[in-house]
């Protein structure tokens, strides 16, 4: 069987020798998101994962750029930054899927910087990984023998494995991409910056929390109110996660419709008709007064 080498257009430097990758295990294992048809039991927020580009629920600006990258074989060095649940992981990953197909799980190294935040790891499973290259044999069964390393909550590296990593993706641009995931892009230090192509992935705006949690009340048949809806989205703040999260706490406990009251009662936050209650006996009532009506509120809640 012929082999072929890919290697992407970004480099100019004529490929050495390809070897074979002994390194299939490295790392953590990659969890592939479960369809859609799972049980139950499955957190839905891994359930309804985007299993490609297309199904991202926002940033589309982001994720078409990145698509058109990756389907010219032009992929550079990513840093992804921004809050929680925007969805800077399932992009990653939804382009892993889309470059290595069946060769996904031996293409990729993912790792959380939380926990492998140290020099060593820089050293030794980073480097070992992006040292061998990878063989793509004939069809299509990859799309690219470029590989790809994940470093997730990158911002939790110490300096000295952000330093050490900075000249592993030097050496390795060849055959090896890099991709750092972050909420603070202030704690990445300007030399890893200065070698990546940086997206802000924003809050998600409410409409795309909403119309996303609508495909996923009608697939699991669930009876939420309007009201209800609105209360999820408004308490996500921008995070799909924990807009899916809080459905999904709702649903369990409530086992009936989903409404404001369950949705505010199961995440225990108090209902904004008592806070504008408490609010108007604070600006119209006495502080002796106000203070009484709020204690027996409590007592009453309690």
């Amino acid at each position: 069987m012929a082999e072929v080498i890919t290697v992407m257009d970004i480099d100019d430097d004529n490929n050495p020798s390809p070897k074979p990758n002994n390194n299939n295990n490295m790392g953590k294992n990659v969890v592939v998101a479960a369809a859609p048809s799972q049980g139950k039991a499955t957190p839905w927020v891994e359930k309804y994962r985007p299993q490609s580009l297309a199904d991202v629920a926002a940033h589309r600006d982001i994720v078409d750029t990145i698509d058109r990258l990756t389907s010219e074989n032009r992929l550079p060095h990513l840093l992804l930054y921004g809050p929680p649940g925007t969805g800077k992981t399932s992009t990653i990953l939804a382009v892993a899927r889309k470059l290595y197909g069946a060769q996904y799980h031996n293409m990729i190294l993912e790792l959380n910087a939380s926990d492998d935040r140290g020099i060593d790891v820089v050293r030794q499973q980073i480097q070992d990984f992006a040292s061998t290259q990878s063989f793509s044999f004939g069809g299509d069964s990859a799309k690219s023998s470029v590989k790809l390393v994940l470093l997730d909550e990158a911002d939790a590296m110490t300096k000295d494995a952000q330093f050490a990593l900075r000249r592993v993706i030097e050496k390795y641009t060849r055959n090896t991409r890099f991709s750092l995931i972050c909420n603070h892009v202030n704690k990445i230090i300007p030399a890893l910056q200065s070698r990546c192509t940086r997206f802000r992935f924003a809050p998600l705006e409410e409409f795309h929390v909403s119309e996303r949690l609508k495909h996923v009340i009608e697939t699991e048949g669930l009876d939420v109110s309007e009201s209800g809806l609105a209360a999820v989205v408004r308490l996500s703040n921008g995070d799909m996660r924990k807009a899916l999260n809080i459905l999904q706490s709702t649903h369990m406990a409530s086992q009936q419709q989903i409404t404001e009251e369950a949705v505010y009662l199961c995440t225990g936050n108090p209902l904004p008709k008592d806070i504008e209650q408490i609010s108007y006996w604070l600006l119209n009532e006495s502080f002796a007064e106000s203070f009484k009506r709020i204690q027996l509120s409590y007592l009453f809640i309690c």
